[in-house]
């Protein structure tokens, strides 16, 4: 399932990266960080949700798993807790997400209580809770559409 994950993954950032999103624009070396980022991302799949964790080795939990993923993929160290990570970058409109934007939502009756990574085609990539695994979800689920809290940026 992982390998037919990471897969259908590449073959969507490939696709991405190879047509232009506006006229006149190319793919740059952000685009290119960010898809790598992304799929580094999905590669954790399968990793388990620790609570505090912030290793592949120990486990994830969703703020752990963002900080470990930038930090690893492009030497970026992040604040530690979902709430401080919806204060940095740049704020983002949901029809502009692009791959390795972080996406928030309010799952414990407070703003910015979960944070995950944009993959592209309204799909994420968060460590869920207690007892899951890091993986991919739709974000036009009715969970997650009931509970989004904005997307921010982070500059390459």
């Amino acid at each position: 399932m992982k390998k037919i994950l990471l897969i259908t993954l590449f073959a969507l950032l490939s696709a991405c990266s190879s047509s232009p999103q506006r006229p006149n624009s190319s793919v740059t070396d952000s685009d290119e960080k960010m898809n790598e980022l992304v799929m580094y991302a999905v590669s954790l799949a399968d990793t388990p949700y620790q609570y505090g964790g912030k290793s592949p080795d120990d486990g994830f939990d969703c703020s752990g798993f963002v900080d470990h993923v930038f930090h690893h993929s492009l030497g970026i160290k992040l604040p530690r807790t979902s709430h401080e990570l919806s204060h940095i970058g740049i704020s983002v409109n949901k029809d502009q997400l692009r791959p390795g934007d972080l996406v928030f939502y309010n799952t414990q009756h407070s703003l910015y209580s979960h944070v995950g990574i944009y993959v592209g085609e309204d799909k994420f990539v968060h460590a869920p809770k207690t007892g899951s695994h890091i993986r991919v979800e739709r974000m036009n689920e009715r969970y997650w559409l009931s509970r989004y809290n904005g997307a921010r940026r982070i500059r390459v």
